[in-house]
């Protein structure tokens, strides 16, 4: 749904929009690797467990970006709680970064969103990413960039999820995320989507069984990069 991500309410919230997590009733388990196959030092691999507690939702995960001659560690945790109408969270995130010939630096910043139901098929999303924007080298002053991003989410029928989204870093131009869901079946949904600025173009599907979901994403850059390939596996037990 090409990461129009705001208003998107599931475990993968935990990298985006932490409030989308307030809404989970099951414990969740998932794991996703993204493959670039034209550039590979850009795969990217992520873990996550979450649990919904009686006082909101809690969740934890990982995610590993990059090869050994650069690459970027992410370990977070995070809570959400949804309060009346809207949900509101927060991550606390450590970010390791490795260069080789440069050694590493690590440090921690801090991320918070919301998501608030205007009725029962219209919802406004937003989150910021590493509020703090914590410094990574004095000598070029270059700090962790932040990334603020703005959404809403339509549910015209109970099949079909549209979701769009700006997001704008701090000296860098907008991009313009869409994507929409179709739930064929309870068992089966596809999914596509565009962004702009970098433009690509999202296929994806995605199949229940249960307790366990698999699903599959195609990503193709216009810019040069080519295409990606993205699959996950999540599992759900215990209900709050």
């Amino acid at each position: 749904m090409a990461y129009a991500s705001s208003c998107i309410q599931d475990e993968w919230s935990l990298f985006n929009n932490v409030a989308g997590l307030a809404s989970l009733e099951q414990a969740t388990a998932t794991s996703a690797y993204d493959a670039k196959p034209r550039l590979e030092g850009a795969n990217r691999s992520a873990v996550a467990i979450v649990l919904p507690t009686k006082i909101g939702v809690l969740g934890a995960g990982a995610l590993h970006f990059g090869d050994k001659f650069y690459n970027e560690q992410l370990l977070l945790v995070g809570f959400s709680n949804q309060l009346g109408l809207a949900s509101l969270g927060a991550t606390i995130n450590y970010i390791q970064y490795t260069a080789l010939g440069f050694g590493t630096k690590a440090i921690l910043t801090i991320s918070a969103g919301g998501i608030a139901e205007l009725s029962k098929s219209i919802s406004i999303g937003a989150y910021i990413l590493n509020i703090n924007q914590p410094l990574l080298s004095e000598i070029e002053d270059e700090k962790v960039p932040t990334r603020l991003s703005l959404g809403i989410g339509i549910i015209p029928t109970k099949k079909v999820l549209l979701s769009t989204e700006i997001s704008k870093e701090i000296d860098h131009n907008a991009t313009f995320k869409t994507g929409m869901e179709y739930k064929a079946t309870k068992k089966f949904s596809t999914r596509t989507g565009f962004s702009l600025y970098p433009n690509n173009i999202f296929f994806g599907i995605g199949f229940t069984q249960s307790k366990l979901s698999i699903n599959y994403a195609y990503q193709y850059a216009l810019t040069g990069l080519g295409e990606s390939h993205q699959a996950s596996l999540t599992y759900k037990w215990k209900e709050r």
